[in-house]
């Protein structure tokens, strides 16, 4: 059985490679949330965020931060990270920059995301796992993500549940 899970990305860049990994069928969780009801969530400002963010985190068992080129230091993928920490979730991280997006076009590599949080004076980058797939070409990409996954989410609990 799938897990709950939520994901996490920066929108615009990275949506498209998001939901590639989304659809898989390996997770449950938030829906693909379409350009306008996003534009609709962030329109209501930082309290309407906010409360989709709660709203789609509940229930959720494990966070998946879909690391792009310009994720890392993104004022509300923070917070779903601090988050996902202080409520007990499992977490980690997938580079996705070298899946294509709907233009066909891959990315740069973006920072970890997870670098800038500690957790009892170590740096949370040490703690929880940013797996980075060993290939350039998106097809192989996809294919490693997609054999990994449940293994990633269910090794992201364990983590978590050791702290």
């Amino acid at each position: 059985m799938a897990r709950k899970v939520f994901t996490s990305f920066h929108y615009v860049p990275d949506n498209w490679r998001a939901s590639q990994i989304r659809n898989m069928g390996k997770i449950e969780g938030n829906s693909v949330v379409t350009s306008n009801k996003w534009e609709e969530v962030t329109n209501g400002g930082d309290k309407e965020i906010e409360k989709w963010i709660d709203d789609n985190m509940s229930g959720k068992s494990c966070v998946i931060v879909f690391v792009g080129e310009k994720t890392a230091g993104r004022k509300w993928i923070d917070h779903e990270i601090k988050k996902a920490w202080e409520e007990g979730r499992g977490i980690f991280g997938i580079y996705v920059h070298n899946l294509k997006d709907s233009g066909g076009n891959q990315s740069n590599e973006g920072n970890n995301p997870f670098d800038g949080f500690s957790v009892d004076g170590k740096s949370l980058s040490s703690i929880v796992k940013c797996y980075n797939p060993p290939y350039s070409t998106s097809t192989y990409v996809y294919d490693h993500i997609k054999e990994n996954l449940e293994d990633w989410i269910e090794e992201a609990i364990k983590i978590r549940n050791n702290y």
